[in-house]
């Protein structure tokens, strides 16, 4: 009797502790703590985003153009693999930048990669880590149902989408 009201204490206790975590999240809008903003993103559905990689002040509209100033940017077409359906297809158009550094890509970036069979392919990133050979990134296409089976290196990384024009 003693253990099964433990279990059940313990059980109200996770809820209660998630549930304050969530609220915290959820009205700050920061969500500065790794954990609290998994978690909100777990509950909410939220979907990951790419990077802000340009900021407001590069970006100048005017009557009959629109300026975009980005060093080194190059223009992307894509093969119709329907992976990145419906965000990207064939006909769509990107803006590509070439990171410098391995701290440059985000988790919820959108990179392109020469995998180890030596296709170039376009995929979201949905986990950073680290392991005995050091920084890789996770892809996934957002129209796969399971990550990318490989490891991404940095030397691997060709690119991230900064734009995507239709």
């Amino acid at each position: 009797m003693i253990k099964k009201l433990m279990m059940v204490l313990l059980m109200f206790s996770l809820i209660f502790l998630i549930i304050v975590i969530f609220i915290d999240s959820s009205n700050n809008p920061d969500l500065q703590n790794p954990i609290n903003k998994a978690i909100y993103k777990l509950m909410t559905g939220e979907k990951l985003s790419p990077a802000d990689h340009i900021k407001e002040d590069q970006i100048r509209i005017e009557d009959d153009q629109v300026i975009i100033t980005i060093r080194n940017a190059k223009i992307a077409r894509f093969a119709d693999t329907n992976s990145m359906d419906p965000l990207l297809d064939e006909e769509s158009n990107a803006i590509q930048i070439v990171p410098n550094s391995p701290d440059q890509i985000y988790v919820g970036d959108i990179i392109s990669y020469t995998s180890k069979n030596g296709d170039i392919i376009i995929h979201r990133v949905v986990k950073i880590d680290e392991d005995e050979e050091g920084m890789f990134y996770i892809t996934q296409g957002d129209n796969n149902s399971s990550p990318d089976n490989e490891k991404i290196r940095f030397w691997q990384v060709r690119f991230i989408t900064v734009g995507i024009i239709y």
